[in-house]
Parts: structure tokens; sequence; C-alpha cells
């Protein structure tokens, strides 16, 4: 996961992250808005209702201030394996999410 952050940064908006096609997202670009920051994985077995409840909850609050921030891991039990192009491909065609998906992560 690649990161550029302020020499101090006092919050979530100071980082800049890559989403999962490569390019350079600025966090400062959702201040203002509720953030639902949450890890992803296309293996899991609670992946269908994840999905279809992170979407439903997206749905209904976007246009009120409300935006989901999803991270790939592979870390828990190896279940996200694929490149950023397959989970795109697997959350954006099969689940037709519109939230945004961000670079696999390393959780420390």
């Amino acid at each position: 996961m690649a990161t550029e952050t302020s020499n101090d940064p006092k919050s979530v908006y100071d980082f800049t992250l890559k989403d999962a096609k490569g390019n350079h997202l600025d966090l400062a670009t959702y201040k203002g808005k509720v953030l639902l920051i949450v890890n992803v994985a296309f293996k899991c077995g609670m992946t269908n209702s994840n999905y279809v409840e992170l979407n439903q909850l997206y749905d209904k609050y976007k246009l009120k201030g409300f935006e989901i921030l999803a991270f790939p891991s592979n870390q828990f039990g190896e279940e996200e394996p694929g490149t950023n192009d397959q989970i795109l491909d697997f959350v954006c065609t099969r689940f037709k999410s519109e939230f945004p998906i961000f670079d696999k992560v390393f959780v420390w």
C-alpha cells in the first residue's frame, strides 16, 4: 500500500492513498462526510451478505454525506488473494458496488 502523509498527520484526512486502479486519492476529499472505513475480502464466508448490506447503506445515505471506503486485505485467512483488477471486477460486476475500493492494505 502506498501512502503519502504530512509529517505530522492529525486525522484520516491527512493521508493520500492509492485506489484499486492505482490512482492517488487524497482523503481530504471526504472532509465533512461520515466515513465507514471497512476491510473487505471476496473469499470470506460473509462476502455476499456484507456487500449486499454495504450497498444498501451506501444507496440509502450517499446523498446525505455518507461514504464507504473499502480496503481489501489478504491477511485474514487469505480471503482476498486476487489482484486489484480481479477485486474490482468481482465487486463492481457481481455486486454493482459504487463506493471506492482501495489498493490492498497490510493491517498493522
